[in-house]
């Protein structure tokens, strides 16, 4: 039997367990922790809020609006950080063979969302080939209207090794794991957000999220 992405995550932090230098591990630890401690779900976009126009630039080229993206059904949105993040590394390939296939008969479009520019962006996507369209967050407008940013905090950024560097945005900020299922009348019917970024939400969630937003004849 498959594992689900909890357990295939869960087995990355086994492996930081058996192989990282504690001080590292901790860091890490620490970090998801403020996370989830300083959270603030008043701030997160929720069922029932609707979406005003935005436009997504896919990292192949093409320009993403909602109004295209939900043109024949609902739209669902994965925020993940960036191509070099091990657990996106896991999440991303997980939904192309978990999640996609499901959508993609339930008439839904599917798209990984980060602020990380294109031309880096990309990597994750040919890597994986993966099988649905992978886009920027230009100056992660979206996820900071959906008031799903954090910044990295400060044991973090004394360490060095800007992320800004590595994502090209220049800052310290970046989406926690978000899946926003948007229907055609451009109302979220389904928003999950997760600070740890080691806890995502699974398939089944999303793809009955998918379900309950079709109208009754194509479910």
């Amino acid at each position: 039997m498959a594992k689900t992405l909890g357990e295939l995550l869960g087995d990355l932090h086994a492996e930081r367990e058996r192989t990282w230098e504690p001080a590292a591990l901790q860091l890490n630890i620490d970090q998801r922790r403020e996370l989830v401690e300083s959270a603030d779900p008043g701030r997160w976009i929720k069922a029932g809020d609707r979406v005003e126009p935005f436009e997504l630039e896919e990292v192949d080229g093409q320009r993403l609006t909602l109004e295209g993206l939900t043109a024949h059904g609902p739209a669902v949105l994965v925020f993940f950080r960036f191509a070099g993040c091990p657990a996106c590394n896991i999440a991303l390939p997980f939904y192309d063979r978990e999640l996609a296939p499901a959508l993609k008969a339930l008439g839904a479009t599917l798209v990984a969302v980060s602020p990380q520019i294109p031309e880096r962006l990309v990597e994750i996507k040919r890597r994986h080939a993966l099988g649905f369209q992978v886009a920027t967050d230009r100056d992660a407008v979206l996820a900071r209207r959906f008031g799903v940013l954090y910044t990295a905090n400060a044991a973090t950024r004394a360490k060095g090794n800007f992320i800004g560097d590595v994502t090209g945005t220049g800052t310290w900020e970046l989406p926690q794991p978000t899946v926003v299922v948007i229907g055609p009348d451009r109302v979220v019917s389904f928003a999950d957000v997760s600070p740890d970024w080691l806890l995502r939400t699974e398939a089944g969630p999303i793809i009955d999220a998918v379900r309950a937003a079709l109208p009754v004849a194509a479910q």
